[in-house]
């Protein structure tokens, strides 16, 4: 029996299930929710004046900071980091 997994790493098992993307990009975001709520923390903003300051709603912020929501646009993020004194990266690698 021969074990198709043995020796290859993490990555190449996630890439031959088709999960490598969805997974770094899940992982892409549980960071960025955890800065974003860290920064709140911080600067000690609660949620209500957080959204305040992005001029949206509480709902619309608790989607950016829920870690499995992977919808939130570029325009939100760089909202949220301004909100915190901070500017948004993006870049590719």
């Amino acid at each position: 029996m021969k074990k198709k997994h043995i020796g290859s790493d993490f990555d190449d098992f996630l890439r031959e299930e088709h999960l490598l993307e969805a997974s770094e990009a899940t992982a892409a975001k549980r960071v960025i929710a955890f800065q974003i709520a860290q920064e709140m923390k911080r600067h000690g903003l609660s949620k209500s004046e957080m959204a305040s300051r992005m001029k949206t709603s509480r709902p619309a912020l608790e989607r950016l900071l829920d870690p499995a929501n992977r919808s939130v646009t570029l325009s939100t993020l760089e909202r949220a980091a301004s909100a915190v004194g901070k500017k948004l990266k993006v870049e590719l690698a």
